[in-house]
């Protein structure tokens, strides 16, 4: 009876441990002009189940006519 009560309660703290959202970073560099309707960037994200990475960065490219 012992033995099945701790298993029980072993069961109901991995549960818990499951259910609890695990720590996040979430990186944003913001660069691009803010009158660029189509801003270039590159989003990334990593989860590795204890912790999660989520990277976003945007810019504005020069376009070939400004240059000329």
């Amino acid at each position: 009876m012992r033995r099945r009560r701790m298993m029980f309660v072993f069961g109901l703290l991995a549960l818990a441990v499951m259910l609890v959202r695990h720590p996040t970073a979430d990186i944003r560099i913001i660069t691009h002009d803010i009158t660029d309707p189509a801003p270039h960037k590159i989003e990334a994200a990593v989860d590795l189940g204890v912790f999660a990475v989520s990277l976003l960065v945007t810019w504005t490219a020069r376009s070939m006519a400004a240059i000329r």
